[in-house]
């Protein structure tokens, strides 16, 4: 062979390999494809699902999701912001770019840090856009700028944000920091130049949120106006110059040089295309646990979409190296990563358990977070309304997660749970009478200020359940006792002659007058009315079944949930999307459609729980809206447990309550590793057998073992 001919045949073979590699390099997403991150952004506006006709100036508060960059659990989520106070920043509706900002959880808080490009500005600051030059998926988001004529590219990682800006116009390149501006209020903001390429600062709400960020091109001057003032901003001129900008921003709850740090480990050197193609894979890797066979486009769609918000808060607070700020506003390290708390009562239903599932190792540092917080505190922490830390902790350490200190964490639960001035408003009245009294209010309305005593008895009767597991485990047979008796204090709201859930006062009388349909946000019930709250006992439903009469008796109860028409008079603006008297836009019923189960109905659970599954998740004009606000992820796991046909109808137990999957075929790769295949032959709708490995079994549950072992189910229908 001469030289010509081996170098040809070099060649070649280069050519092949330099293909083959580019085929790799450029394969396509497999899950996050599925992935709309729009998905909740949209308006609900149609009154046959809201249940009323929307007054005006009203916007429902379905959805209430961002579409930007972010990592599972991450302190950066990096979002367009398009309306200040909004619940998550960006309106699909909109029509104009304010910014994009670095924190967000759809709460109508945080949004910090906003940014953005600006090239020839006017007096007012902000870009028209269109949808149609707009694109998104997880790990990315990227918008064209009308007004200012720059395209937009953003990545992140857990501590950092990367912008990448391609102006048309390379003369008067500028970007704004409207530090003045977050969904909280800011008490005080600071920017500085540090170098021709570098600025830092801070922006100052309840807490103070530090960011570095440095650029590849010169910074010609800084303008400030009005430092530190709620009608100031600065914008950084750049020198003139070709090619994109790329803006890299760190952010820490610590101080600057924290992120500093947490920019230069994260990002460092790296290229915006490498940052963005590992932030695809962690979410594929993430995604791919769970795989399907059968189902509609739409179907996987909503499945991937909810699976990918599901895993967004709890966000990571503490900085690479290991700092961050604590309950008593001191920095310090533990050794675990610190994160914010979950938004329990909404989360503990159902999205704790999957973060469990899925992403222990962030349940466990969650749940040391918490632990932080009791002990600086005196107290674990609560979210809004209940104790579901109870049942947050407790869910996860009877699955498993158990690498903690249960003993003191179990401590501050019990204190908790019998001292007052903490966790538990009301809890003397509590354990004096049994229940929580309100005051008698003449014609109440939906805004009446009172004690949701109705429903707080029903959660701290469930909360009492979840400290009573632990305290079994522990051998504290007395505390056991005590919280298992009064796990029971949810009977004593059942007023039997109206078969409701009823407000009581103080010396044991049922509220007058008493509209079981009329809707309350803290008076007798939170957020709710009669019907979306009497159905709650999820650690007892025998119990329950047995207030109403026995199973006919609770049957017919429940079938009148589904079907007594809602009053389109009943306004409360998070009261919304009813099938009958049942609400599934917000949390208080969640459970309620599975509950034909404990009567042996399941078929009737099914047609309910298919109605919400097809006909209330993405809809509206664009696919793009939700039926309810999603509440950091609530909604969503939802949404992912009842397709894939398991659901944690009480997140304190170590099972799983068995329905219909929209799959075929459901194949869940557990966290170490085990595989759990769910079988769904046929096109029946009604369940009829439930076998786990072979073996027909009896009830509706399976249990948490076959998260450890992994196996077979088998969903036999009609």
């Amino acid at each position: 062979m001469n030289k010509l001919s081996f170098k040809n045949i070099f060649h070649f073979v280069l050519v092949i390999l330099c293909a083959c590699n580019g085929i790799h390099a450029q394969e396509k997403p497999v899950y996050t494809q599925y992935v709309n991150t729009f998905i909740g952004t949209a308006p609900l506006t149609d009154p046959k699902i809201l249940g009323y006709e929307l007054p005006d100036g009203w916007r429902s508060w379905a959805g209430l999701t961002f579409p930007g960059s972010s990592l599972p659990n991450a302190m950066v989520q990096l979002s367009p912001m398009t309306e200040y106070g909004s619940g998550a920043g960006y309106e699909y509706e909109d029509s104009l770019i304010l910014g994009f900002t670095h924190t967000n959880k759809g709460h109508w808080n945080l949004c910090n840090i906003p940014v953005l490009p600006l090239s020839n500005p006017g007096a007012k600051f902000g870009s028209r856009f269109s949808h149609k030059n707009e694109s998104a998926s997880p790990g990315f988001y990227q918008v064209y700028l009308d007004d200012y004529k720059v395209n937009v590219k953003l990545t992140s990682t857990l501590r950092a944000g990367f912008h990448q800006y391609e102006y048309k116009n390379n003369k008067g390149r500028q970007i704004l920091f409207d530090l003045a501006k977050a969904n909280n209020k800011i008490a005080n903001w600071n920017i500085e130049k540090v170098s021709d390429n570098v600025v830092q600062g801070y922006q100052q709400t309840g807490e103070k949120i530090y960011f570095y960020a440095n650029l590849n091109t010169n910074i010609a001057r800084l303008e400030e106006k009005e430092e530190g003032a709620g009608s100031g901003y600065a914008i950084v001129h750049l020198a003139d110059g070709n090619g994109p900008v790329e803006l890299k921003i760190g952010i820490s709850f610590v101080s600057v040089a924290n992120a500093k740090e947490n920019l230069e480990k994260e990002i460092g050197n790296k290229t915006f295309d490498r940052i963005r193609n590992e932030a695809t894979g962690k979410w594929e890797k993430l995604l791919s646990s769970i795989q399907v066979k059968g189902g509609t486009g739409k179907q996987k769609q909503m499945l991937y979409s909810c699976l990918y918000r599901s895993f967004l808060w709890p966000a990571l607070r503490s900085d690479v190296n290991g700092e961050f700020t604590d309950a008593q506003k001191n920095v310090t390290k533990t050794g675990f990563d610190y994160y914010t708390e979950p938004s329990l009562w909404d989360t503990y239903r159902n999205k704790d358990v999957l973060l469990g599932l899925i992403s222990p190792q962030v349940t466990l540092d969650v749940i040391k977070s918490m632990k932080d917080v009791g002990d600086k505190s005196g107290f674990i922490p609560t979210f809004f309304h209940g104790d579901h830390g109870a049942s947050s902790i407790a869910g996860a350490y009877l699955r498993g997660i158990s690498d903690f200190d249960i003993k003191g964490t179990y401590e501050i639960l019990l204190k908790n749970a019998n001292v007052e001035g903490g966790a538990r408003p009301y809890i003397k009245e509590y354990k004096t009478l049994g229940f929580i009294p309100d005051p008698d209010i003449a014609n109440p309305e939906v805004e009446t200020k009172a004690a949701a005593g109705v429903s707080k008895t029903l959660e701290y009767a469930y909360d009492d359940y979840s400290v009573a597991q632990i305290a079994k485990s522990l051998g504290d047979t007395a505390n056991y006792r005590m919280l298992m008796a009064r796990s029971n204090n949810y009977k004593n709201m059942f007023d039997p002659s109206t078969r409701f859930m009823r407000g009581k006062l103080a010396n044991g009388d049922w509220i007058k007058p008493f509209d079981p349909q009329y809707p309350y946000y803290e008076y007798m019930y939170r957020e709710a009315n009669a019907w979306q709250v009497s159905f709650f006992a999820p650690h007892d439903m025998p119990g329950l079944i047995a207030l109403y009469g026995r199973p006919a008796g609770f049957e017919s109860k429940l079938d009148s949930l589904f079907t007594v028409p809602w009053n389109p008079k009943h306004i409360a603006r998070n009261v919304e999307t009813m099938v009958g008297q049942y609400c599934h836009g917000n949390q208080p019923d969640h459970e309620a459609p599975f509950s034909y189960h404990f009567i042996g109905k399941p078929e009737k659970s099914q047609a309910q729980l298919d109605n919400i599954l097809n006909n209330l998740y993405g809809i509206g004009d664009n696919g793009l809206a939700l039926c309810g606000m999603d509440d950091a992820g609530e909604m969503s796991a939802w949404y992912v447990f009842t397709s894939l046909g398991l659901y944690p109808f009480s997140a304190t137990d170590p099972e799983y309550l068995v329905t219909v999957p929209l799959f075929d075929e459901v194949k869940w790769r557990t966290s170490n590793g085990k595989v759990i295949t769910i079988k769904k032959p046929g096109n029946g709708r009604a369940l009829t057998t439930i076998k786990v490995n072979g073996k027909e079994i009896k009830g509706y549950h399976v249990p948490h073992e076959l998260f450890k072992h992994g196996g077979e189910v088998e969903i036999l229908t009609r």
